[in-house]
């Protein structure tokens, strides 16, 4: 039977939310997944510009080819928080990195549900 369990993301401190200061890859890390293939980790991921301009968001999940592991949006300044990755799944320690056009002005918040099989 499958059981799942809500973590905070594994770049975030005590659940807080995540600066984004990179500005080109590698990037910020957002979240390492579980070790090996049995179990995996559904991503939740939220972004907030407070920016006073739009900014350019470059995801990479689980690596950095493109455009086969590369999310990009236009995050709108000062509106709320906006889903840029919604639910994905990952597993084998691999990563959700972030860079954005401007440093320090996007900031990530989420979860991931770690579900075991």
């Amino acid at each position: 039977m499958q059981s799942f369990d809500k973590q905070k993301l594994s770049g975030s401190t005590d659940g807080l939310g995540i600066k984004v200061v990179e500005t080109s890859t590698p990037g910020t890390t957002v979240h390492t997944a579980v070790t090996g293939t049995s179990d995996y980790d559904e991503a939740y991921v939220y972004a907030f510009n407070s920016h006073t301009a739009d900014v350019l968001l470059t995801v990479e999940f689980g690596g950095a080819t493109d455009p086969d592991n590369i999310i990009e949006y236009t995050v709108p300044f000062q509106q709320g928080m906006f889903l840029v990755v919604p639910g994905f799944v990952l597993q084998n320690e691999k990563v959700i990195a972030a860079f954005a056009g401007t440093t320090n002005v996007v900031t990530l918040y989420g979860y991931i549900h770690r579900i075991s099989k």
